[in-house]
């Protein structure tokens, strides 16, 4: 005889597509298309990096250090370096900022190397963090800084780098809540008896 096939109870008034839908849903931190996040960031963090690596050198080759051209209200390009971390943050510690960026970096990769999540923000979003972090890490390997030229005034020199970090991971961070969002309400009518409404009337 053959091997005894063992199948769980459906849940009642529950049908067959719906079961397998829901069993296509995949969480970040599944492995199923893990790679899928990854590759389709190919293309915004390849955008990061040329933009931020093609601004820095058009403001090296046009600016000598500390040079400064105001462009409208506080906004001007200064031509200055930084050996820390985005914002002027531990210049002191250049070592340890190219270390610790490299972790961040393959951390980064691996995490969503395991995330078969689909939110159409990820890969964008994955590619301006890792974009941007790789330029200023190329950066502080080849000349030990890296060159900052938006100057606001009121707040510390940065670069494109600088920004696409800070709008990666404020886009990552959105969608993450929302996806965690999103399971909680289903796990929570999921646990619901069918036909219940969300007060139990």
């Amino acid at each position: 005889m053959g091997d005894a096939v063992h199948r769980l109870p459906a849940r009642p008034g529950t049908s067959l597509s719906e079961r397998a839908s829901r069993a296509a849903d995949v969480r970040v931190g599944s492995t199923t298309d893990g790679l899928t996040p990854i590759s389709a960031a190919v293309r915004p963090l390849g955008a990061a990096l040329g933009a931020d690596q093609l601004t820095k050198a058009i403001v090296t080759n046009r600016l000598d250090l500390n040079d400064e051209v105001h462009v409208i209200g506080p906004f001007s390009i200064h031509h200055v370096t930084n050996s820390g971390i985005a914002f002027g943050l531990f210049a002191s510690a250049t070592p340890i900022v190219i270390l610790l960026t490299a972790l961040a970096v393959t951390w980064m990769l691996y995490f969503f190397a395991r995330s078969g999540s689909r939110h159409p923000v990820l890969p964008v979003a994955l590619g301006l963090v890792i974009g941007g972090s790789v330029s200023n890490l190329i950066d502080r390997v080849r000349l030990g800084h890296v060159t900052d030229f938006i100057d606001l005034k009121y707040w510390p020199a940065f670069n494109l780098a600088d920004s696409f970090i800070v709008v990666g991971v404020t886009a990552l961070l959105l969608a993450l809540v929302a996806a965690d969002r999103k399971w909680s309400t289903q796990a929570a009518q999921l646990g619901r008896p069918h036909g219940q409404s969300p007060r139990g009337l």
